[in-house]
Order: structure tokens, then C-alpha cells, then sequence
């Protein structure tokens, strides 16, 4: 299963950019054909729309030579028309694994109980932590390594953060996070972070001003500041987050080296143009290493494949 990286190990983590790293080398690079999924299927559920995630997984899953099945609201009503209990049971009868992107984490909890297949989280209102593989994959191909590294998140504490702050010590990379007064992560995965930064010997700081956490940091990293399911809230959010959108003025007190990540779709008032289509954007190498890592994952799920390029240095 595969619902937050808060339940995986440094070596772990390490081994799916690995095999990550490897099919990428492998189809891309030397245009080999691996069906390592060959025969296999996956019921992809969809709550929330998406891109990357719906792309990424089909044409990955695709390319591995298994069948990927798309399931919109309209197509599968989860505890409404059919229990998600039985729902569990019949997806585990016809298929090899699901990835569900649900509103809610408790969903994505009660179909891991159910089920007797491989669960991935495609998004929940806690983590998104396939987002944070295809990060870790483009900050490792750019640096050459991630260990002490210094991510820098300015924005909103939600789900990404939350799967940042669940990963990153565990790689050796240090976190310094700025968000506005009353947007905060969640209070419980601060707690549990800051004994993993702790354990892991790395740097944990929050702050409530952007160029705070800027300053000297290697990557800075924002997301959107109204998420699906938060319209109503534009407003309001809009007028919070004054001050925080990413300029070259907030890459001014970063590293020299810095360079600037955005999970997408991007709006202007998070980080301007200048930014955003500069030489310090990994913003595109970030969307494609979605599919990359997504592969990279379920092929560690479903199959014994060992990679054949070295080891990552990480």
C-alpha cells in the first residue's frame, strides 16, 4: 500500500526513485519496451479531477504493458450508490491495484481495509505523497544528490507540505516552511515531523515570512492557495496570502543555485512569470517525472524487477 511516506523508510523511499530512475533511463533514454505489467490492471478512482495524476498513471500503467481503467464520480459514487466496502471487494476481484484521489483520507483508510489489492493514494485532503516522488526524482537529477539540500515551502500548509514534512529528513534534506497565520500544517504532522527532523538529524523551521524561509535555501516550492473544494474561500485566501507570491526578489535571498517547484496548475499570484518560465524552473521535468515515479512505484508494487542502471546517489 502506498497511502503516506510518513510509512516508509529512508531505504525505501531510496529504492522506488531507483527503479524510477531506471525505467526512465530504460524507455526514454534507450527506447526499451519492459511490459513488466504485462497482463495486469488498475482501477484508477477519481473524486477530483487532474491532469498529471490521470495522465501520468494511464499512459505509465500503458506503457508497462497493463490496462488502466478510469472511474469517475459519475462511474463509481464511493459510499453513495455502493458501499465502499463492497466497492473494496469487487475492484479486489477484477484488478491488480487501485489508485483512488478522494477528498476525503478516511476513504482512501477504509478501501485499504477492504481490499485485498495494493491501495495508492492519488491525492487525499492530508497527503499527495506520488507528488513528492516526482520532486524528489527532478531535485536529485538536477543536484546530482539530495542530502543536504534546504526546500524551502512559501504558501499554504496542506497536503503537499504535509508529505514534504513526511519525507524529506529521511533523505537529509532540511525544511524551512512559511505560512500565513491561521494556514498552518496540521498540527499533529508537525508534532510527528519534528521528531523525524530530529531523528534524522536535519533542520525543521516555520515561519510566517516568506523571505524568512527563503533565505539561503536551495529550492523553493509553492502550490496552489485555493484548492478544489475551497471556491468559496477565494476570497478571503486571496487577501491572506498577500506577500507571498514568488518572485526573483524572494529568489534574491535564496541559494545561488536555487530553483523553483510547482506541482501545477499555477496561478500568477503564487509565482510570477518571470519565475515561473526562467531558467530556475523545474516546473516541467517536475509534471513528466510524475509519470516516471508513478511507473516506478507500481512496478515496485506489482513485480520483483530489479533496476539495472547504478544505484542514485541520494
Amino acid at each position: 500500500i502506498f497511502l503516506t511516506l510518513k510509512d516508509f523508510n529512508p531505504d525505501e523511499i531510496k529504492h522506488i526513485l531507483w527503479m524510477s530512475a531506471d525505467l526512465k533511463h530504460r524507455i526514454k533514454h534507450e527506447g526499451q519496451y519492459l511490459p513488466l505489467l504485462q497482463g495486469k490492471s488498475i482501477a484508477m478512482i477519481f473524486e477530483k479531477r487532474s491532469t498529471r495524476t490521470r495522465m501520468s498513471t494511464e499512459t505509465g500503467f500503458s506503457l508497462l504493458g497493463g490496462h488502466p481503467c478510469f472511474l469517475t464520480p459519475q462511474d463509481i459514487h464511493l459510499g453513495v450508490n455502493e458501499s465502499i466496502k463492497d466497492t473494496a471487494s469487487v475492484l479486489s476481484g477484477l484488478t491488480d491495484m487501485v489508485l483512488a484521489r478522494v477528498y476525503s483520507h478516511s476513504t482512501l483508510e477504509q478501501l485499504d481495509k477492504e481490499a485485498s489489492i495494493p491501495i495508492i493514494n492519488g491525492l487525499s485532503d492530508l497527503y499527495h505523497p506520488i507528488q513528492i516522488l516526482a520532486d524528489l526524482l527532478t531535485l536529485q537529477e538536477h543536484y546530482g544528490s539530495l542530502r543536504g539540500l534546504t526546500v524551502a515551502w512559501i504558501g499554504d500548509g496542506n497536503n503537499i507540505l504535509h508529505s514534504l514534512m513526511m519525507s524529506l529528513a529521511k533523505l537529509g534534506v532540511n525544511l524551512r516552511i512559511a505560512t500565513p497565520k491561521g494556514y498552518e500544517p496540521d498540527a499533529s504532522i508537525t508534532r510527528e515531523a519534528q521528531h523525524l527532523f530530529k531523528q534524522f538529524g536535519t533542520e525543521l523551521q516555520l515561519f510566517s515570512e516568506p523571505l524568512e524561509a527563503a533565505r539561503g535555501s536551495n529550492v523553493l516550492v509553492t502550490d496552489t492557495w485555493v484548492s478544489m473544494g475551497q471556491e468559496e474561500e477565494k476570497t478571503k485566501r486571496l487577501k491572506d496570502f498577500q506577500g507571498y507570491q514568488i518572485t526573483m526578489q524572494t529568489g534574491r535571498v535564496a541559494s545561488p543555485d536555487w530553483t523553483f517547484l510547482h506541482c501545477l496548475p499555477r496561478k500568477l499570484e503564487e509565482v510570477d512569470d518571470e519565475v515561473f518560465y526562467s531558467p530556475h524552473s523545474l516546473v516541467f521535468p517536475e509534471a513528466e517525472n510524475r509519470k516516471w515515479t508513478i511507473m516506478g512505484l507500481m512496478a515496485c508494487i506489482l513485480t520483483d524487477y530489479t533496476p539495472e542502471t547504478p544505484k542514485l546517489k541520494l
